[in-house]
């Protein structure tokens, strides 16, 4: 099953996601990326999302949404939903569902940052712990200061033609998030700060400390 449809607290993440983003006023258009036989799932998913949200048409804050098939790989994916922007969507951000929980407050934080000027935007968290690089024997090689290093999180922020001209210019190269691509353009990146919950579920360890952390959240509340 595909991160995104994994259930955390009896809803998948893709939801957890989707509310999230939709919670934040900024957001216009929500473009889901989903693989072609989940395609229905998503669609379903989508629409109970926004049945449940406040962004109505009387609110004068409506919001499209549209599912369309990813590709094979992470910026193939990005790839579909870039072509499936409207023309008005010139600022763009890339999320992953796997962070279901990042706060609306960072989806804010983000595109204020695009909106003052900046051409790409990312989240980042402090380094607590010390990082050091090793080589294929196990010896290390390096020894980082980690108060220059962050942890980057999603969602990323871009101008949207920045984000498609580092599409365009990198269609070999292999990277693990969109600002990656971005940096081999030489853009500018801005770091904002991110957020604990943010954090990626990516194996059953980290689907159990989003449960314990969602309890910890109702006994402190």
């Amino acid at each position: 099953m595909p991160k995104a449809f994994v259930d955390l607290q009896g809803r998948p993440l893709l939801r957890w996601a989707l509310d999230q983003a939709l919670a934040c006023e900024q957001i216009g258009h929500v473009v889901v990326v989903a693989p072609g036989e989940w395609l229905g799932a998503a669609r379903d998913i989508v629409g109970e999302a926004l049945g449940a949200s406040d962004r109505g048409s009387e609110t004068g804050l409506a919001v499209r949404a549209d599912v369309v098939v990813g590709g094979a790989e992470r910026r193939a994916s990005v790839a579909a939903g870039l072509a499936a922007l409207g023309p008005d969507d010139g600022l763009v951000l890339v999320h992953d569902a796997a962070r279901a929980l990042a706060p609306p407050s960072l989806f804010a934080r983000v595109v204020e940052a695009l909106r003052r000027g900046h051409g790409a935007v990312i989240p980042g968290l402090a380094v607590v712990d010390t990082v050091k690089s090793v080589d294929d024997t196990g010896a290390v090689t390096a020894t980082f200061d980690r108060t220059t290093l962050r942890a980057i999180q999603t969602p990323q922020g871009f101008v949207r033609e920045i984000l498609v001209h580092a599409h365009e210019e990198n269609p070999d190269v292999t990277v693990t998030d969109d600002a990656g691509l971005v940096e081999l353009t030489g853009a500018p990146i801005h770091v904002v700060d991110g957020e604990p919950w943010a954090a990626k579920i990516t194996t059953p360890e980290d689907l159990d400390a989003a449960e314990r952390r969602f309890r910890s959240a109702q006994v402190t509340s």
